[in-house]
């Protein structure tokens, strides 16, 4: 992704374009929302990282555009995010407090020649951004890419993309206009990856029957992960 500006774990607590706006928790617009839309108020009950104790909460998820904001409050402890949805998968960025400020997430489909069609969101930014990676050496998720996309402005971009299997997950680093890493899980043929440094960290949802969020998060350089499950009231 070009001109990113540089995710934080429930209960513990990583790619944004220069085109970032910085706003205040109320400074989003959110649209009409769609049918099948997932705004919402939802019951939370997870496990933290390494089997670390049970969490329970709730968290409140608003449509802003092309995305989402993803609010927790777990037991008066707060976290703030952004997430966007390929069909029934979520990918959402966040970090400690009432603010995501500075981080972003990206939801990539994966192809079966290995390409990665992705879909990036930022928090403050109510437009999303897109990006293909058609990998040029490697295998499995694992190799370099070639990267063009188009950013929250309009704007074309191109660049280079690594990614490689660390600790649970993935280390994926650009270089696309300037260089920064992100961090992120494999689930089937989608991968979701939260970036803006190690405050920010990442949660992977599967869309159930019904409104069920199945979510597995983590922060950066993770070597375990932990689950969440989301339930609309």
């Amino acid at each position: 992704m070009k001109n990113i500006i540089p995710f934080a774990l429930l209960l513990t607590v990583a790619l944004g374009c220069s085109q970032f706006k910085t706003v205040n928790n109320t400074d989003f617009e959110p649209p009409a929302a769609a049918s099948d839309d997932l705004s919402g108020q939802y019951d939370i009950s997870g496990i933290n990282e390494n089997g670390a104790g049970a969490y329970r909460g709730t968290l409140a998820i608003t449509n802003r555009g092309d995305g989402y904001q993803f609010s927790w409050d777990t037991a008066g402890k707060k976290y703030d995010g952004v997430g966007v949805r390929t069909g029934n998968t979520v990918g959402v960025a966040f970090a400690a407090g009432d603010s995501g400020e500075g981080c972003g997430v990206v939801l990539y489909k994966i192809g079966a020649d290995g390409t990665l069609d992705g879909k990036a969101g930022y928090w403050g930014n109510n437009n999303s951004e897109t990006e293909t990676a058609k990998r040029t050496k490697g295998s499995g998720l694992e190799g370099e890419y070639d990267v063009t996309g188009t950013n929250t402005a309009g704007q074309a971009y191109e660049g280079k993309l690594n990614v490689k299997k660390s600790g649970a997950g993935y280390t994926f680093s650009w270089s696309a206009g300037a260089s920064f890493e992100g961090f992120g899980i494999r689930q089937g043929d989608t991968a979701a990856v939260g970036f803006g440094g190690d405050k920010c960290g990442f949660v992977s949802y599967e869309l159930k029957p019904g409104g069920t969020l199945d979510g597995k998060w983590g922060g950066y350089g993770s070597k375990s992960v932990g689950t969440e499950t989301a339930k609309k009231k």
